[in-house]
């Protein structure tokens, strides 16, 4: 038994409860990390009112600022897009749609995913904004 007298310092320094400490936080962030990641990042444009477009079987199809195509948060080709689109529609026929266009993408892009939607006869079509700054 290692007995001290007086005011003596110790040697060495218990570093376990210092441990235990930075796992909980390195935990505590990776589930934080992980809980934020919802959907892809997009700078919407801005509009005067915005519709409450929120269903639950509501598909979300997101270009980003490079013009790559999400459906929900998942990449595809504007062939694979149809084909997905197509089985959705086929199960829930009054299937809605929203499509977030990141405001630097080209026009072009959003007319051709609106076109691929009207061509599959989904009528329930929604374009995400941002709401105006006042």
């Amino acid at each position: 038994m290692d007995v001290r007298e007086g005011n003596e310092p110790y040697d060495d320094i218990n570093i376990t409860p210092m441990l235990d400490l930075a796992y909980v936080l390195l935990v505590i962030f990776i589930i934080m990390t992980t809980a934020s990641v919802q959907g892809i990042k997009v700078n919407l444009p801005k509009a005067s009112t915005t519709p409450n477009l929120a269903k639950p079987k509501t598909k979300a199809i997101t270009i980003d600022a490079n013009g790559q195509v999400y459906l929900d948060t998942y990449p595809v080709t504007i062939a694979e897009l149809e084909s997905r689109l197509r089985s959705f529609k086929a199960i829930t026929p009054d299937l809605p749609v929203v499509i977030k266009g990141d405001s630097k993408i080209a026009y072009e892009k959003v007319i051709e995913v609106m076109d691929l939607c009207g061509r599959l006869d989904i009528t329930q079509l929604g374009l995400v904004t941002a709401k105006a700054s006042k």
